[in-house]
């Protein structure tokens, strides 16, 4: 389906750029036989051909990650590259307007058609369909948490199907319960052609080499060479992203290092540059409904237009968090009251059900998130920033473990990657990992990245409350 989409798309890229600049079968200058048609149709398989060794269609990337995007990219530029070469080294006299047309076309044809095509798949997978099943080479624990993986991560097309563990006895293996399944676990006495049999495996993942011996895992590629089966290797670094992992040779002994996580950086200049110039703009664009809103909660209800509530920044600094009034004037007061009522405990993510505290008005607002617009103000004074953990009063930082504290060594934001990854409708042990994860592993991109995704999820209304 990607090399006829691709080919479909490049076809039409080059047609499209031949009949805006000139018409059809317009004739190349100096040459009295080749039109634009005929060198469209040579750029078209040129540039598919180096989609193809550029590794564009690479099935280990097709799917998931930017890895995908990142080689169409490249190759795209590659084919122009040497369509311009070509072309100066014949002496051809090509338009330049019809290149400025049909590259950009082309380029932006292939991404969204690689864009349709994964969110085409990731809803198959989501059903249960093209999934593979996944033979893990290690142990129960590994497994365990491999599935736990996959179950959050539906779109990815894995699923567990048996586990292998070469030096251990039959008798200490018998079966593992996953989920709603029980999978298999084979001993020393089952052969790697049993294991895949039984597993019905289509991808092998080594999760602890020292099963396999010294040599096992070369031997194991051996084996697996003459199978359609495809061999990963997990380097059990869990929550640390691609960009802070490199590998490396020492000695011809293959080594992965981890860089240091990115804490200082997500405090640097250009965090906060990025920061002050987009809630400027946003404060810009949202000033005619920011005064809407003050007006209509100011007229619906008795109280202050903005809600000023104590919370916990980085370092563990207090500072005012504002929000246009959403409840009642004494909800704080009733919180702990009407927690216990419903029967919820009163720590991290305590949400109540059916909030009597709300206005009509502030159910609207909340909806929608229209109540966190104030917090624009909290940016550009720096307690503040549009992307980061989600701030929490003291009581609740009071309960952090050494884990959840992390989660302070960084600005709080409007937004972060739990509230794009579920919002209100995750544990409170995934909300930690994932504030983490965003901590350790902060990039620029990466805000870009959640700040689309929470205008998705505020528009779907996932996990709102």
């Amino acid at each position: 389906m990607v090399l006829f989409t691709d080919a479909a798309v490049l076809t039409v890229a080059v047609t499209l750029a031949e009949a805006i600049r000139f018409g059809m079968d317009a004739r190349i200058p100096g040459s009295a036989t080749i039109t634009y048609t005929v060198l469209g149709l040579v750029v078209a398989v040129m540039w598919w051909v180096a989609l193809q060794l550029d590794g564009a269609t690479d099935p280990v990337i097709l799917g998931h990650g930017p890895a995908e995007y990142r080689r169409v990219a490249h190759a795209s530029i590659m084919a122009f590259g040497v369509v311009a070469i070509v072309t100066l080294l014949l002496k051809q006299d090509l338009s330049r307007g019809y290149l400025a047309i049909a590259f950009p076309v082309g380029v932006t044809g292939l991404l969204i058609g690689r864009k349709a095509l994964r969110m085409w798949l990731v809803q198959r997978r989501r059903s249960g369909a093209m999934t593979t099943n996944v033979l893990v080479i290690g142990g129960r624990a590994s497994a365990h948490s491999l599935q736990r993986h996959f179950g959050r991560h539906p779109a990815a097309g894995y699923r567990v199907s048996g586990v292998w563990v070469p030096d251990a006895s039959e008798v200490d293996a018998s079966s593992l319960q996953l989920a709603a399944r029980t999978v298999p676990i084979l001993g020393n006495t089952s052969e790697l052609a049993d294991a895949l049999r039984i597993s019905e495996a289509g991808s092998v993942i080594v999760t602890d080499t020292e099963h396999l011996g010294q040599h096992g895992l070369k031997e194991l590629t051996w084996e697996l060479e003459s199978l359609d089966v495809e061999l990963l290797v997990s380097p059990n670094v869990v929550d640390v992203s691609g960009a802070r992992m490199a590998l490396t040779t020492v000695g011809h002994w293959p080594l992965l290092s981890v860089r240091k996580p990115t804490y200082s950086e997500a405090a640097a200049w250009p965090k906060r540059m990025f920061d002050l110039i987009g809630a400027a703009v946003l404060m810009t664009l949202a000033a005619p409904l920011l005064l809407t809103v003050a007006l209509v909660v100011k007229v619906t209800s008795r109280g202050p237009i903005l809600y000023r509530q104590e919370r916990i920044g980085r370092d563990g600094r207090p500072f005012d968090m504002l929000k246009f009034r959403s409840m009642a004037t004494d909800a704080d007061g009733q919180l702990h009251q009407l927690l216990v009522a419903q029967g919820k405990d009163s720590g991290p993510l305590a949400k109540l059900d059916n909030d009597p505290r709300i206005t009509r008005v502030g159910n609207i607002l909340r909806r929608y998130s229209i109540d966190e617009l104030p917090q624009l103000l909290n940016v550009l004074l720096g307690t503040m920033s549009l992307v980061g953990p989600r701030p929490q009063r003291q009581f609740e930082v009071e309960r952090y473990d050494n884990i959840a504290t992390r989660r302070l060594r960084v600005l709080p934001g409007m937004t972060g990657l739990w509230q794009v990854s579920g919002r209100s409708d995750l544990s409170w042990e995934d909300a930690v990992r994932l504030d983490n994860y965003y901590v350790e592993n902060w990039s620029l991109l990466a805000d870009l990245s959640i700040l689309w995704r929470t205008v998705r999820a505020v528009v779907r209304r996932d996990g709102a409350r």
